[in-house]
């Protein structure tokens, strides 16, 4: 081994078959290898999550809890709901164990609730850099944030309609993503940024008069890449994440008002059924942590196969 080699292995943990070589040569100090589990592994680190008092947006937040980090769950409601007040207190039980163990506080908060209006940028400027003042840091950003409207013909819709889906579906996406950034690039963080879109941004959901809504997340996507190009030398990556047929509170009513729609949707992707918002929290683990290090500007679908017939 190179002295530059050695130098090197001290200072960062081997990954893989780099670490099963290392490890060969009788280097066998644990703090030296770094497995798959760590990668995952968010520890000390800290997020923002909008749209996050339910949905996709709470499952997201959650997991990374889990993982060990810190999270800032942001929605546009005064109180936080009583399914975000059970994942409060069941991520901090989590916390206490493992942080018994290793000698950190137990006591502390691992999710915290703000309310902010996604659509106000200064609102989320204000509340990013109020982050960073208490925490130090910001690492990882997930815009959930998004509003479903009415159908209605294309011909019907108004433009005043049309903005307010925009308003909050991209331009709050935008807001958020970019205030995020700007704290990350200002503290030098690698950070990782998810906006969550929609298979709606890249096909038009069949019989389904959403005009506002599938523009809005194609912008999102086209939003993505654009930052991931932009951010990239910073060490910053940028990635978006459409779901497919979602059961969340946003399209219950539709299937819970059209009982014909669950079996309609259910038929539209080769598993033969609607997805679950904790079917999410693999995808958006790994987009957030060290697994995906070499990952941005991309679009990660996970409709069931929707996009495949």
């Amino acid at each position: 081994m190179t002295t530059a080699s050695a130098s090197k292995s001290s200072q960062t943990p081997e990954v893989g078959v780099a670490a099963a070589l290392t490890h060969g040569c009788g280097d066998r100090g644990a703090s030296k290898f770094r497995t798959v589990f760590d990668e995952f592994r968010l520890d000390g680190r800290v997020g923002i999550v909008t749209g996050a008092n339910g949905g996709i947006g709470l499952e997201s937040a959650l997991a990374l809890a889990e993982l060990g980090a810190k999270i800032w769950v942001l929605d546009v409601v005064e109180s936080p709901s009583t399914e975000f007040e059970a994942c409060a207190v069941y991520a901090k039980a989590l916390y206490r164990e493992s942080a018994s163990r290793r000698g950190e506080d137990p006591a502390k908060e691992r999710l915290v609730y703000r309310p902010v209006d996604v659509t106000d940028q200064n609102a989320l400027q204000k509340i990013c850099q109020e982050i960073v003042a208490s925490e130090g840091r910001l690492d990882i950003c997930i815009a959930a944030a998004g509003i479903l409207p009415a159908e209605k013909s294309c011909i019907d819709v108004t433009s005043e309609e049309f903005q307010k889906v925009m308003s909050v579906n991209s331009t709050g996406v935008f807001n958020t993503a970019t205030k995020a950034a700007a704290e990350m690039s200002a503290l030098g963080i690698p950070g990782s940024i998810i906006l969550i879109a929609s298979m709606s941004g890249s096909i038009t959901n069949r019989e389904h008069a959403w005009i506002a809504y599938n523009t809005s997340k194609s912008a999102v996507l086209q939003m993505g890449r654009s930052m991931a190009c932009e951010l990239g030398s910073r060490g910053i990556r940028v990635n978006t994440l459409s779901p497919g047929h979602i059961r969340t509170a946003m399209t219950a009513r539709y299937l819970d008002e059209n009982p014909e729609l669950e079996s309609k949707w259910s038929s539209m992707n080769p598993l033969g059924r609607i997805g679950r918002p904790h079917e999410l929290r693999g995808v958006i683990s790994w987009l957030a942590s060290d697994a995906s290090t070499f990952c941005t500007g991309s679009d990660i679908i996970v409709s069931g196969g929707h996009h495949s017939w």
